[in-house]
């Protein structure tokens, strides 16, 4: 299987007479664009805006980012998804790089939206504070989860994916500044060389606990709730076979953008063949009841058992119910004598003092945290805020909250926030964007 991505880096955004891509600069027709996003007969408004890093703007809430991208086939960038279904990691691909569409909500958030700063001390606190971001603000008509906490987002997140293969067209034609070549043998076929390296297998677990269709994140499609685990080609991973979904608390979300782009998958595709063999994705999901854990965690051991894997990296989309999962798979792997680096955030309290998983057990030797969730943080207040500031206190947000005995609510009257970690879109980059140290006091 041969995946190759060829690149454009954007250095710059501006809207125009037309959608077009030159020296660096995107230019998008707004109109045009808005068009189309109103095609969804649920979107009652909509309003397109630019974000660049150092722009004095805030985003809240922040729904879905995605990568545009075009496929030199003329197939839909998500299959199952906005397009019929197709084979995922294969073929040619064009992508506008350090750029994202993000999608806001007009006025309502929740509790798995976020918020992220293109600016001040919370720039660095998410990866799309650096990056030249198109940003869709709109509103629905989905009156029916307007007050839910808990929200499927469904025409907003719609609209951000179709916006993002929309403006991802203008680079089809183009010859690309760069490309990323990505094949891998079939495991049986690969040399006497590659066999003879520590075999390396990727367990991936996106969130799919909500036994409600609608806000688990997507395979092909395919609600992950209902899904067991599969071995998959890294490849069709970056190639749109996994849609985000709306329900994890933000910090921990893995966003269509990281799914598109996963380091740690790229990284390990990088070393495959040198350091080790690289045997590809056990891609597992998150339950809630028990039985569905021990399920899914034995079937996973199984096939890294038979795939030969003498090693396996393991990294969560969320914490509390979900680290049951995630500590289960890495014992039973241990115990199946296959070692395991697990990557995963913290839920250690706002003093930092907590137990930092809700389970954990005496096999897991090797763990990469990428930060606490419960982790305060405080924001002056920013000159431009896209969306609705006030959603991050008053709609359930998992990192804010309408007011606090000691602390006062989220959302100060001169603009100012203070909120846990958990509320910053993305801001845990589990996925290997996490550039966080440890420090020894």
């Amino acid at each position: 299987m041969k995946l190759e991505i060829g690149n454009f880096q954007v250095k710059d955004i501006q809207f125009g007479s037309e959608l077009s891509y030159k020296d660096g600069i995107l230019t998008i027709n707004k109109e045009e664009a808005l068009k189309m996003v109103r095609e969804d007969e649920r979107i009652t408004e909509a309003e397109l805006y630019i974000a660049k890093p150092g722009d004095k703007i805030r985003l809240c809430p922040v729904k879905e980012a995605i990568e545009p991208r075009v496929r030199l086939d003329g197939k839909g960038l998500f299959p199952g998804y906005t397009s019929p279904l197709r084979q995922s990691g294969e073929g040619v691909l064009h992508a506008l790089k350090n750029c994202s569409v993000l999608v806001v909500g007009r006025h309502w958030g929740g509790f798995q939206d976020g918020l992220i700063d293109m600016s001040g001390p919370g720039q660095k606190l998410t990866y799309f504070g650096g990056l030249n971001n198109i940003v869709l603000v709109a509103d629905t008509n989905e009156e029916f989860e307007k007050r839910e906490q808990q929200k499927k987002n469904d025409a907003l997140r719609r609209a951000g994916h179709k916006l993002a293969e929309f403006i991802g067209q203008c680079v089809k034609d183009l010859t690309p500044e760069s490309k990323d070549v990505y094949e891998t043998t079939p495991i049986t076929k690969r040399s006497i060389e590659i066999n003879k390296l520590p075999s390396v297998v990727a367990v991936l677990q996106p969130q799919s606990q909500m036994e409600a269709l609608g806000y688990n994140d997507l395979i092909y499609g395919w609600d992950m709730n209902k899904y067991l685990p599969t071995l998959m080609s890294p490849q069709e991973v970056l190639d749109g076979a996994l849609i985000s979904g709306s329900f994890m608390p933000c910090s921990s979300k893995w966003s269509t953008y990281d799914f598109q782009n996963f380091p740690i998958l790229r990284r390990l595709m990088e070393e495959d063949g040198k350091d080790y063999n690289f045997l590809g994705v056990i891609m597992s999901n998150l339950n809630v009841a028990m039985e569905q854990k021990e399920r899914v965690i034995q079937m996973l051991v199984q096939q890294a058992t038979e795939l030969g894997a003498d090693f396996a990296l393991v990294t969560e989309e969320g914490y509390g119910n979900p680290d049951a999962d995630y500590v289960g798979a890495i014992a039973a792997l241990e115990t199946a004598g296959i070692k395991v680096v697990g990557v995963a955030n913290e839920c250690t309290g706002r003093d930092g003092a907590s137990q930092p998983l809700v389970t954990l057990d005496e096999k897991i030797v090797a763990m990469v945290s990428t930060g606490n969730v419960s982790e305060l943080i405080e924001l002056p207040p920013m000159e431009t805020v896209l969306g609705e500031l006030e959603a991050l206190g008053r709609d359930g947000n998992s990192g804010g909250w309408e007011g606090d005995e000691v602390l006062g609510p989220s959302v100060r009257p001169d603009g100012s926030i203070i909120m846990e970690d958990n509320g910053l879109f993305c801001g845990d980059m589990t996925v290997g964007w996490s550039t966080k140290t440890m420090k020894d006091f």
